[in-house]
């Protein structure tokens, strides 16, 4: 499994392909200056496009980079999930499930995650850009290193972070509250996790699409739409990004991939949460069955 924010957005290994093409297309439509020949209006318009003119295997680039962050980000990100909710309901003195907590602690877990993710996020929305100069990752990597230095890797961290924190704060609440209607006894129940999963993942992505616009700019330092706003140089920080997209495209920019976002978030979490209830389920009963007496 894999949480990106995109991403957290989060994401499963799982159909991994299906939906790097979806968050291609995303990164794609949030190019506040587009070139005329990547200009899109819709989801299935752009995958018809973009294999059309890029190639079938196109929308796939730069998924080996984030698969290689997966591993090890998503390890922190559940074991610091796992322990903060436990010791916060503690803190709190609750018998049950405290929301502040669940969004408490995927916040810190968000911090890990990120990490690690972040510099994996650039290379991959660096090389999904129309017209791209990169043809891999190493070869990304060693020319962001050169040109640009190891900030360029975190330059969007801090807007990364903002963007997920509340996306995870969201994401969890929402997820442990439907979590609580459906599935009140918290028992193993691959429909409700599947279910609770799809809608935290939906509502979390629709809420901050706004801060994954800007995330964008950043990440790609868009050259069309910098030298449109007049900027030289290298754009930084989320109030310079909140600016540039309302000068280029007003309000209506804040929004654009949200639909993108939110069919790519919504299966994504929907696997992802299935798949973590699952090996929670199946290692807790195999501990309990190794420490029963014969």
């Amino acid at each position: 499994m894999s949480w990106n924010s995109a991403s957290f957005c989060y994401t499963s290994t799982e159909g991994g392909e299906w939906r790097n093409g979806i968050r291609w297309e995303q990164t794609r439509m949030q190019s506040l200056n587009p070139d005329p020949k990547a200009q899109y209006t819709s989801i299935y318009g752009a995958l018809k496009k973009i294999i059309r003119t890029e190639g079938f295997w196109r929308p796939l680039r730069g998924l080996n980079v984030m698969m290689m962050g997966a591993g090890p980000a998503h390890a922190m990100y559940f074991a610091c999930y796992e322990n903060m909710k436990r010791t916060l309901n503690v803190v709190f003195h609750h018998q049950g499930n405290s929301h502040l907590a669940n969004g408490i602690a995927g916040s810190m877990a968000t911090l890990l995650h990120d990490a690690v993710m972040n510099p994996a996020e650039v290379v991959k929305q660096r090389m999904q850009m129309y017209n791209s100069p990169h043809r891999s990752a190493l070869s990304c990597i060693r020319t962001v290193w050169r040109t640009e230095g190891l900030r360029a890797f975190y330059r969007s961290y801090t807007t990364q972070l903002t963007m997920n924190i509340p996306f995870q704060s969201i994401h969890f609440i929402t997820y442990e509250f439907l979590q609580e209607q459906v599935n009140p006894h918290r028992g193993y129940n691959p429909q409700s996790h599947i279910i609770s999963g799809g809608l935290a993942g939906a509502l979390a992505a629709a809420a901050t699409t706004p801060l994954d616009v800007c995330k964008t700019l950043l990440n790609t330092q868009e050259n069309m739409a910098l030298n449109l706003a007049n900027i030289s140089g290298r754009l930084s920080g989320m109030a310079n990004a909140f600016r540039t997209v309302y000068r280029l495209n007003g309000l209506p920019g804040y929004f654009k991939g949200m639909q993108a976002r939110v069919v790519y978030q919504m299966p994504s979490t929907a696997i992802s949460w299935s798949v973590y209830e699952f090996f929670k389920y199946f290692l807790t009963k195999h501990k309990l069955e190794t420490r029963a007496p014969y």
